[in-house]
C-alpha cells in the first residue's frame, strides 16, 4: 500500500479543521478506484496543483493544492500538501494554508528565495497565492480576489502569513488570480504572469511583495471558450536556442469539451512575451488534465503536474472518500515538426521499470493480445504499456471484462488521430459531461509508431510519437480490466 493511500491520522485532523462546514454521510468507499502511483489525497475534495516547488537540497518535491478538508465537493479552499522523493510515491503533510478574515485561499506558486529579497531569511520558501473574499464577491464588488504571501523557514513545514498582506491589489476585475512566480536573471527580478480575465498581465518585483505591472498578453489569441487560469511561464531549449513557453488552461472549450490547458511558444524579455504564432496548441487533448503548472527549482528539468478532471464532472467523480487526483508527473520539451516549434511531454523517468511494472508489445505480433492478457492480473490495473509498430497503420486495442465495460485505445490512419473511447467502460451515468470516444491529432511524420501507456486503477494516459500527442482520462470499470484483443 503506498502513502497516499493511507494516513488515517491525517484524515481526521482535517474533518476536525473544517467545524461546523463537514459534509453529511460519507457515500460508500471505492477502493478499487484509487491509484497507486497518482496522487490523491486521503479524503476529500481535491483540484488545482499549486506551489508545487523542489527542495534541491534535501531532494524533496512538495506539492501543494487545491483542498477542503471539510468533504468531496468543493467547499472553502485550503492548500493542501503532500512531499516525494521519487515523484512516485506521496507523503501527505498537515495542511500548509487555512482562509483567514481575508478570504479563501486561491491558486498560486511557490520559491525558493535563495537571496533573501523578501526579507524572510535566506533560501526560505515563499508562497504567492490568490486571497479570495466571498464576502466581497457577494456583495458584487470586483476586488474580491488580490494576491498575498506566505513563506517558511523549516523547508515547508510551518507557514506564516505575510503581516502586510496583501501584496497586489485587484485594480477592479472579477478574475484576477492564480499568480505563477519565478526569478528572471538578465532583469534580476521577480516575474509574475497572472490570469486577468481573458489574458495574462506580467508584474515584475524585487522583493515579491511592491509589483508594477509591466504587460499584457493573450487578448484575441487562442482558445477563449472559457476564463483564462493558472498560467506559466518558463524558458526551454531547442537545437542551442531558447525559447519560452506559457501555459494557459481555461475552464471550457478544451479540445474535446469541458476544461484543458493550452500553451504558446515565444519569446520573453523580462517585460513583453510575444508569440511565434497564433495557432491554438493544447498540452494535453484528453478530457481529464486541468490547471497543470511545473515545478520551480528544479534545475535543468521541467516537470509538469495536472489535475487529472474536467470541471464538467469534477464534482460527480464517483470517488469516496476522496474525490481528485492528479496526472502523472511529465517532463517537458519542445520539438521541431516542419516549421513549427511544440511541447512535448513524457513520463518523468521516475516511472519506468522496476518502480513500474510494464511491457512492451510490437503491434504486428501475432500473439500480441494473448501475451498482454496474461500479464494484465498480474499487474492489478497500475503498469505501463508500450505499443511499438515498424509502420503505424489503424488498430484497436480493447480492454475489457467479464461483465462488459470496454474500454478502447487506438489510432485512426485515415483521420490522423489517435483515440480513447470509455463510453462503455463502466460507469459514465453519473454526469452528461463524462463523454465516450476521444481524440488527439498526430502531429509526428515518422511512419513507424511509438505509443505508450500509463494505467493505473481508473485511468490512462497516452503519450504517442515521443510525446507530441497526449490524452489523459478516467475511466471507472465495474470489475478489473483483465481481457485483451488487438485488432
Amino acid at each position: 500500500m503506498t502513502l497516499n493511500r493511507s494516513v488515517l491520522a491525517l484524515c481526521v485532523m482535517a474533518v476536525l479543521s473544517a467545524g461546523s462546514a463537514a459534509a453529511p454521510a460519507n457515500p460508500a468507499a471505492t477502493p478499487q478506484y484509487r491509484p497507486s502511483y497518482h496522487f490523491t489525497p486521503p479524503a476529500h475534495w481535491m483540484s488545482d496543483p499549486n506551489g508545487m516547488v523542489y527542495d534541491q537540497k534535501k531532494g524533496v518535491w512538495h506539492l501543494f493544492y487545491q483542498y477542503f478538508p471539510g468533504g468531496s465537493a468543493w467547499g472553502p479552499m485550503h492548500w493542501g500538501h503532500a512531499t516525494s522523493t521519487d515523484l512516485l510515491t506521496w507523503r501527505p503533510q498537515p495542511v500548509a494554508l487555512e482562509p483567514d478574515r481575508m478570504g479563501y485561499i486561491f491558486s498560486g506558486s511557490a520559491v525558493v528565495d535563495a537571496n533573501n529579497t523578501a526579507g524572510f531569511g535566506k533560501d526560505a520558501l515563499v508562497a504567492i497565492f490568490t486571497h479570495h473574499d466571498p464576502a466581497a464577491e457577494k456583495r458584487g464588488l470586483l476586488n474580491f480576489q488580490r494576491q498575498s504571501l506566505a513563506y517558511s523557514t523549516d523547508g515547508g513545514q510551518r507557514w506564516n502569513k505575510y503581516i502586510d498582506n496583501p501584496v497586489l491589489n485587484n485594480p477592479g476585475m472579477r478574475d484576477f488570480r492564480d499568480p505563477k512566480v519565478f526569478w528572471h536573471a538578465p532583469t534580476r527580478k521577480w516575474i509574475m504572469a497572472l490570469a486577468t480575465e481573458d489574458r495574462v498581465t506580467f508584474y515584475a518585483s524585487t522583493d515579491l511583495k511592491k509589483w508594477s505591472k509591466e504587460s499584457d498578453f493573450g487578448q484575441g489569441l487562442g482558445a477563449h471558450g472559457g476564463v483564462w487560469e493558472c498560467p506559466d511561464l518558463f524558458p526551454l531549449a531547442l537545437n542551442g536556442r531558447t525559447r519560452w513557453v506559457l501555459l494557459v488552461s481555461l475552464k471550457a472549450g478544451g479540445p474535446n469539451g469541458g476544461s484543458g490547458t493550452q500553451y504558446f511558444v515565444g519569446d520573453f524579455d523580462g517585460h513583453f512575451f510575444t508569440a511565434e504564432d497564433a495557432q491554438t496548441r493544447w498540452v494535453d487533448y484528453g478530457p481529464d488534465d486541468y490547471a497543470g503548472v511545473t515545478w520551480s527549482n528544479s534545475g535543468e528539468r521541467r516537470v509538469f503536474m495536472g489535475w487529472m478532471s474536467n470541471w464538467d464532472y469534477a464534482g460527480q467523480l464517483p470517488t469516496a472518500p476522496w474525490r481528485g487526483s492528479m496526472t502523472a508527473p511529465r517532463e517537458l520539451s519542445l520539438r521541431q515538426v516542419d516549421k513549427g516549434v511544440y511541447l512535448a511531454s513524457q513520463p518523468v523517468r521516475e516511472l519506468k521499470k522496476p518502480a513500474l511494472p510494464g511491457m512492451t508489445l510490437d503491434l504486428a505480433a501475432p500473439q500480441a493480445a494473448r501475451k498482454l492478457a496474461a500479464r494484465l492480473k498480474q499487474y492489478g490495473g497500475s503498469f505501463s504499456l508500450a505499443l511499438k509498430a515498424q509502420r503505424l497503420a489503424s488498430f484497436t486495442l480493447t480492454l475489457s471484462n467479464e461483465q462488459g465495460d470496454q474500454l478502447l485505445i487506438g489510432y485512426d490512419k485515415t483521420a490522423q488521430q489517435y483515440f480513447i473511447d470509455r463510453g462503455s467502460a463502466g460507469l459514465t451515468g453519473f454526469s452528461p459531461g463524462f463523454k465516450g470516444r476521444v481524440t488527439a491529432p498526430r502531429l509526428d511524420r515518422d511512419k513507424a509508431g511509438d505509443i505508450r501507456l500509463l494505467f493505473d486503477a481508473a485511468s490512462v494516459e497516452l503519450f504517442a510519437d515521443q510525446g507530441l500527442s497526449v490524452m489523459s482520462a478516467l475511466f471507472f470499470p465495474k470489475a478489473p480490466l483483465t481481457q485483451a484483443s488487438i485488432k
